[in-house]
């Protein structure tokens, strides 16, 4: 079949891993990639193997000229709604990154949007597209690790100044009142909340609640920014699972995050960024490896009538509910400095926040709050 004219909406920032996704995808001629819409051109190094796609800022306009059948929306989280909008009206099929909207009613509005338009829509959580998943879930189900009694979520990460430095809206949780809601958990550590409730098969707008008491909420940040770099939330969903995830950008160095999930006779251990599972029941240890579907390349496959959507948009609705939860919850408080390794070099600023590895992992362990383990950062008493 012929190619798959693709306009990348944002080639700056995370369009760069865009660009490359769609370079090797162009090699095996699934795709062209016919436009890109963005405020500033994208220099001809990034365009390597790409030919010489039409650029401009007018989302529509370059729909329209190039014939697209797929828009590839990776701009800032506050201009999704909007964008998503204008892609599905102008009759293209979509790949919008996460989180799909800063909040649930612009969620709410971009589902009804695509529906109205009669287009498809996938969200870019690339561990949803891991083989992992549904074996994981075939694990549960057949009684593998017996009852599960939680799933917890731990990542550390590490990130520097230039990280937050490197837009306005980056580490805002609003820009000139406009809700952003960019976060560790709701930006980086997306996919590992993403993957823990598409585990528990917790994914549609009534598996989790409407963003009130039911999912706890505790925000901080080391960095002197508006947002959180270093937080935890805990839900039950419809299904009686306790969800519990404990995330930061303040660790000496990456870790890979991981989803575990509790049973009454032993555990699974996902560590999504590897497509890794790892099954400890009956003091046997078993490590398996799976399979990941590219997002656009299933997209594709779907426009072209192969495939089902891997990541449509509805199944993204339980995720918005915690979206939306972190968006009304009280401000992150700051981190004290003596609770901080602090290190500047060349001017970027490095802030540790010693033992956060352990913290995490500890609260993925216990389902616990971070101001349950006795953290003098994240007492009852501070966030009272």
């Amino acid at each position: 079949m012929d190619p798959v004219n693709v306009v990348l909406v944002g080639g700056h920032g995370h369009g760069r891993w865009h660009l490359d996704n769609l370079r090797r995808l162009t090699g095996t001629g699934l795709v062209r990639l016919a436009g890109i819409c963005d405020l500033s051109p994208v220099g001809a190094e990034a365009l390597a193997g790409l030919g010489e796609p039409e650029q401009g800022p007018d989302l529509a306009a370059l729909l329209d000229r190039t014939g697209a059948e797929i828009a590839i929306v990776a701009t800032p989280i506050h201009t999704h709604e909007d964008l998503t909008l204008a892609a599905v009206a102008s009759g293209a099929h979509v790949l919008l990154e996460k989180p799909p909207a800063a909040t649930y009613a612009g969620f709410e509005r971009t589902l009804a949007g695509v529906r109205e338009a009669g287009r498809a829509c996938q969200v870019g959580f690339q561990s949803l597209g891991s083989a992992a998943i549904p074996a994981i879930r075939t694990l549960v189900d057949e009684g593998a690790i017996g009852r599960v009694r939680g799933i917890g979520v731990a990542g550390a990460w590490f990130r520097d100044s230039s990280y937050f430095a490197r837009s306005p809206w980056a580490g805002r949780r609003r820009v000139d009142g406009t809700d952003v809601v960019d976060g560790a958990l709701t930006n980086p550590f997306a996919h590992a909340l993403a993957t823990a409730l598409a585990i528990d098969g917790s994914e549609g707008p009534g598996s989790v609640g409407d963003g009130g008491g039911d999912i706890e909420v505790e925000l901080f940040h080391a960095f002197p920014i508006e947002s959180d770099d270093t937080g935890c939330l805990r839900m039950t969903t419809a299904r009686g699972t306790v969800v519990s995830v404990a995330v930061s950008l303040c660790a000496p160095k990456r870790n890979e995050p991981y989803v575990v999930v509790h049973g009454e006779r032993g555990r699974i251990t996902f560590t999504y960024t590897l497509d890794r599972v790892v099954l400890e029941r009956d003091g046997v240890t078993e490590t398996l490896d799976h399979s990941r579907t590219d997002l656009l390349e299933n997209l594709v496959a779907h426009v072209r009538g192969t495939a089902d959507l891997l990541v449509p948009l509805h199944r993204t609705a339980a995720f918005m509910r915690a979206v939306e939860a972190v968006r009304v919850a009280a401000e992150p408080l700051p981190i004290p400095e003596e609770a901080q390794e602090v290190t500047v070099v060349d001017g970027v600023t490095r802030r540790v926040l010693p033992g956060i590895e352990d913290q995490v992992a500890a609260s993925a362990e216990r389902l616990a709050l971070f101001s349950e383990l006795d953290l003098p950062w994240a007492t009852r008493k501070e966030l009272a």
